[in-house]
């Protein structure tokens, strides 16, 4: 195995990361419309991710640095051809990453209230707009010979990659709530876990549509492979929170999303970006790469830093995995 291909998987393991552990802060987000019914749950739902939302967002800046780095062509189409959709998705978790600082800075009810409708809007907009631009990588864009994006923003709002933004908005959503049913206690928990199996089937039947063309236009053995494991994940994240076993739902919820990512990934290996012109344009894992020694850099910086940052992180989660409900919040607040 080439090092180019090394670090397409390790790009994969990054943005597996990401999804699993961003997926349920967004999945938070989301339920302080849907899951709380007053100010005091949602302040529940928000300190159930509050140590820890920072924190996983470097996942983001990993796999983007990472990509930067390691296929510079990759990121520079990426980049360009995506710069609308990618710029809102940076200004979301911007304003998002403020409310969640700001939210609790002064007592009244209408600066608090607008806090939290930007932290559910800007944790929805993302969830989205991350399943339409990996539908779109993985469908293939308009790249031409010079290796330049030459399509339009409408050309990225296509059905295959408005499925693909809808499956992880509900894919992140069931995830959120079945963290929310993990880390509260009471009445919230309980009507976390029955949103959560509503959450659950309607995910199943819209990652089962967007799996199944995926695996019809681009698959091979290797990507149905990880197909049937992100769906029986699924079901057993579904059966497991119903019974009321939400440590192990949560653990097939993020089998499901590591399944899923992977089988995108898998799809379009060797390509990193093909191109829907025409397959002699498509970037793949060596005209898109940094130079072999470049990588062999990257390789022994990453085998350094990134048990670091892992035992930080576990550390993290560790400190912070009592369980909360609503007579740990003040009333002031």
């Amino acid at each position: 195995m080439e090092l180019h291909d090394v670090w397409f998987v390790l790009i994969a393991v990054l943005w597996t990361g990401y999804f699993f552990l961003e997926g349920f802060d967004f999945g938070i987000g989301v339920l302080t419309k849907l899951l709380a019914r007053d100010r005091k749950e949602r302040r529940v739902l928000i300190n159930t991710i509050g140590p820890v939302w920072d924190g996983n967002e470097v996942w983001l800046l990993s796999a983007g640095g990472a990509t930067f780095a390691a296929f510079p062509e990759w990121y520079a189409t990426l980049f360009s051809g995506f710069y609308l959709p990618l710029l809102v998705i940076l200004l979301c978790l911007i304003v998002r990453g403020v409310a969640f600082e700001y939210r609790a800075k002064r007592p009244e009810e209408r600066w608090q209230a607008n806090w939290e409708h930007a932290i559910f809007w800007t944790s929805l907009i993302p969830a989205v707009l991350w399943g339409v631009a990996f539908g779109n990588i993985v469908r293939g864009v308009k790249i031409d010979a010079d290796m330049e994006y030459v399509g339009n923003l409408w050309d990225l709002l296509n059905p295959y990659a408005i499925l693909g933004g809808l499956v992880t908005l509900s894919l992140f959503t069931f995830h959120g709530a079945v963290f929310a049913a993990l880390k509260t206690v009471g009445d919230i928990r309980a009507r976390a876990r029955g949103l959560a199996v509503k959450l659950g089937l309607a995910t199943a039947v819209l990652a089962l549509g967007f799996l199944v063309w995926t695996q019809a236009d681009n698959g091979n053995v290797r990507s149905l492979v990880a197909m049937i494991i992100a769906v029986v994940s699924l079901v057993l994240a579904i059966a497991a929170v119903s019974a009321g076993r939400e440590g192990w739902s949560f653990a097939f919820s993020g089998v499901t999303i590591a399944a899923a990512v992977a089988m995108l990934f898998l799809t379009l290996f060797p390509n990193v970006m093909p191109s829907s012109l025409s397959d002699a344009w498509n970037l793949t894992v060596s005209n898109a790469s940094s130079s072999p020694y470049t990588l062999k850099i990257m390789t022994w910086c990453a085998g350094i830093a990134t048990p670091v940052v892992l035992l930080y992180q576990g550390w993290t989660y560790w400190v912070f995995r009592k369980r909360i409900g609503t007579h740990h919040i003040a009333d002031a607040h």
